[in-house]
């Protein structure tokens, strides 16, 4: 087979992929750009505003405070998932009687849908009927039933809730560093007199570096994106206090009447939205992304 012909046939198998990445990526996102410099609610005639969605946005408190309570679901969720994650994947590296079965049980909530584990988790919380203020009562550990989707505790079970469905995933990412250290190492250290603690320090974190980053990295953006669980949970409520920028956006291109928003759909002024919240993502990565490029050198 000539060159040319090998060429032919890359461009043949890349082709399926390229259409879908112009249908679906490309096209919304031209689209997108387009409309956030029009007032236009999906049916009638799209009105050119220029500005006007941009200036809207700089004076829209809702979207302002979704962007302060995203940072405070994105913190809550690392600060706990990322320490979580790497304490078990040392403990399911080790040789335990069961270790791939459980493996596989902290690994399978990733493979949930995040809708349905937002149905299941409203089910557990529920503060009238709730299977945790049930037992929690019937163990004398409370009193009173717990408002555990109200004002006071809402953001605190959204970030449990994304804790739980996250720690799998990253899990097994630490698990495959781990085990690509050689054991020389740790025998070498523990000839030299270090202990448990200082291989751990000295030698497993230093050694997982690139791995870490790659999670932090992945942990932010999927932070800073997620909605679903939130969106099924408590739809942003209540007044406000777990909605993030991505249910937003989502809002303004899909409302129903319990979102708060106006009820028409404001495809102009959602484009503008989101185009400003994948901004703000992308600066937040690309910082991170600077900052340990900077670590790595020093």
């Amino acid at each position: 087979m000539n060159k040319t012909r090998q060429i032919g046939f890359s461009y043949v198998f890349l082709f399926p992929s390229l259409l879908l990445t112009i249908v679906l990526g490309i096209y919304p996102l031209g689209w997108a750009i387009r409309f956030m410099f029009y007032d236009y609610k999906g049916y009638g005639e799209a009105k050119f505003t220029g500005l006007y969605n941009f200036k809207r946005l700089m004076n829209d408190t809702l979207y302002w405070d979704s962007v302060v309570n995203t940072f405070i679901y994105a913190g809550g969720k690392l600060i706990i998932t990322i320490p979580l994650c790497l304490l078990l994947a040392v403990i399911l590296n080790q040789k335990l009687r069961g270790r791939n079965w459980l493996r596989a049980i902290y690994f399978m909530p990733t493979i949930i849908s995040s809708a349905v584990m937002g149905v299941v988790f409203f089910i557990i919380f529920n503060s009238y009927n709730g299977i945790i203020n049930q037992y929690l009562m019937k163990l004398n550990i409370i009193s009173e039933r717990i408002d555990w989707l109200g004002p006071k505790n809402a953001m605190l079970t959204a970030i449990l809730i994304a804790v739980w469905g996250a720690v799998g995933n990253y899990m097994l990412l630490f698990l495959a560093g781990l085990q690509n250290i050689p054991n020389d190492v740790y025998e070498s250290s523990a000839l030299d007199g270090a202990n448990k603690r200082q291989q751990f320090w000295y030698l497993t974190i230093p050694m997982l570096g690139p791995v870490l980053q790659i999670v932090i990295m992945l942990a932010i953006i999927n932070s800073l994106k997620g909605y679903e669980s939130i969106m099924v949970l408590t739809e942003g409520g209540p007044i406000g206090k777990t909605e993030v920028m991505y249910l937003y956006v989502y809002k303004l291109f899909f409302p129903t009447p319990s979102s708060g928003l106006v009820v028409d759909q404001q495809f102009g002024y959602g484009s503008a939205v989101g185009f400003t919240t994948a901004v703000i993502v992308g600066m937040i990565t690309l910082l991170y992304h600077m900052m340990s490029k900077r670590l790595n050198k020093m």
